[in-house]
């Protein structure tokens, strides 16, 4: 039986690195951050089960986005970022990050391509994004 629960209403931070960053929270209707770690088989003659070791990270970050054009809107801040190294840290909700309320980075993931539009008529324009790679942290401070 669950002992909380969780209404998300996460904090959305990005830019080209932890010191640069935009707050696009309000521009965002989704997003997943993955801490994937690769598993490298590991079995030796002999055994009678398959095994596994860690390998590297594989991690990434999928943000559905709401479409905007204006100055430091969801177009004006990613376009920067597309074909680069960047940052981008999730946190469950507002407030200092502890161990109740972590922020969950991504240093060094890579955007590699942004939807310039995705327009359907009387529909509000939305876009997903994914960016891959890079160094998994989580900030409890």
């Amino acid at each position: 039986m669950a002992t909380s629960t969780y209404l998300s209403n996460p904090v959305v931070l990005i830019g080209a690195s932890s010191a640069a960053t935009t707050d696009i929270t309000d521009q965002v209707s989704a997003v997943t951050v993955n801490y994937v770690v690769e598993a490298l088989e590991d079995t030796a003659f002999g055994s009678t089960a398959r095994t596994n070791t860690a390998g590297l990270q594989s991690n990434s970050a999928t943000l559905t986005l709401y479409a905007s054009y204006a100055t430091s809107e969801s177009y004006a801040t990613l376009s920067a970022l597309v074909g680069t190294k960047c940052y981008i840290k999730v946190t469950p909700a507002s407030g200092s990050n502890t161990a109740t309320n972590p922020g969950f980075e991504l240093t060094n993931t890579f955007l590699s391509a942004l939807p310039v539009i995705n327009a359907n008529l009387g529909e509000l324009s939305v876009y997903d994004v994914e960016l891959v790679g890079g160094s998994y942290t989580v900030d409890v401070t």
